[in-house]
């Protein structure tokens, strides 16, 4: 089985793309780490996130394993990095050599441990549009603008990062445009995508909803 849950930043589409793994027993591929993976080379290594020919040759020789890897850092989630990741991924250059890398996954899914797993769940933007177009269930997880920042905030806070909300509300609203306006790739619900609002449902809510939309896909 493949899933993809597709939505903005802070929609609460990594936390149901888990909680769902883990009851149906699928691998997880949240596809915002390749782009992360990419960025966060470029920053270690004093890279202009405006040089495009060397973003592409990251992308290029990026494995599953490195990006695994990497995902330890400690910027690897924090608003430097995810602005980068926002950057990155709106090369069309880097989105061709990172998408295969995706779609493979699918052929030959595998839990982090390496253990082949029968299905996957993707956690993206566009996996439902471009990635697996071909998904058994695709949700499109949104939240309102404020509330995704507050969560994010919360979640830097939880971390022990420094953060502004004011901030991290400008950074959610910057990557909505960049998103959403991208000509190769666009952020938007598949045409068979289930959408759901989260800005007023917790995860348990959100969870129970999606979990019985895949049950009566799977009678």
């Amino acid at each position: 089985m493949i899933i993809t849950i597709d939505g903005p930043a802070a929609a609460g589409k990594g936390t149901l793309s888990q909680k769902l793994a883990d009851r149906y027993c699928l691998a997880y591929f949240d596809t915002g780490m390749v782009y992360r993976a990419v960025g966060l080379l470029m920053l270690k290594g004093g890279r202009d996130l405006k040089n495009v020919l060397v973003a592409e040759s990251e992308a290029e020789e990026l494995t599953y394993s490195k990006m695994i890897e990497l995902s330890t850092d400690k910027d690897f989630r924090s608003a430097k990095g995810g602005q980068a990741a926002s950057i990155i991924s709106g090369y069309p250059g880097v989105r061709a050599r990172l998408l295969s890398m995706q779609q493979d996954f699918a052929k030959n899914p595998v839990f982090e441990d390496g253990r082949p797993a029968k299905g996957v769940i993707y956690d993206g933007r566009d996996t439902g549009t471009v990635v697996c177009p071909q998904a058994d269930v695709k949700f499109f997880i949104t939240a309102k603008p404020e509330v995704r920042a507050k969560r994010r905030y919360d979640e830097f806070i939880k971390k022990g990062m420094k953060a502004d909300y004011e901030e991290v509300l400008r950074d959610v609203k910057q990557r909505d445009e960049r998103d959403a306006t991208r000509k190769d790739a666009p952020m938007k619900p598949a045409e068979d995508a289930i959408i759901l609002d989260t800005s007023e449902m917790d995860i348990e809510a959100v969870f129970e909803k999606a979990a019985a939309i895949i049950e009566k896909k799977l009678k």
